[in-house]
């Protein structure tokens, strides 16, 4: 199992928009990536719904996990979070 750390860029955190495009992005990653909050369990990662269960927020920091091999796959999901998705 590999992580990747990313601090959320976007104005409104991963809610609505933002969520949207993570979530299909997660889903085009060609393996399955988790995502999760602190004090929060890992959720599937391309769920919408359980995306935005999580809460996060501009500034929080989020954890992805998936299997050993995904790092370009992860690297770029990293990067789409530390992006300001609603500019």
């Amino acid at each position: 199992m590999i992580t990747r750390t990313a601090v959320i860029a976007s104005k409104t955190g991963l809610h609505a928009r933002p969520a949207a495009l993570f979530a299909k992005a997660a889903g085009e990653a060609g393996v399955p990536v988790k995502i999760s909050k602190e004090g929060k369990d890992p959720v599937a990662a391309n769920s919408l719904l359980q995306i935005m269960t999580l809460g996060a927020e501009q500034g929080d920091t989020v954890t992805l996990h998936a299997e050993d091999g995904a790092e370009t796959a992860l690297d770029k999901l990293v990067s789409m979070l530390e992006t300001d998705l609603d500019a």
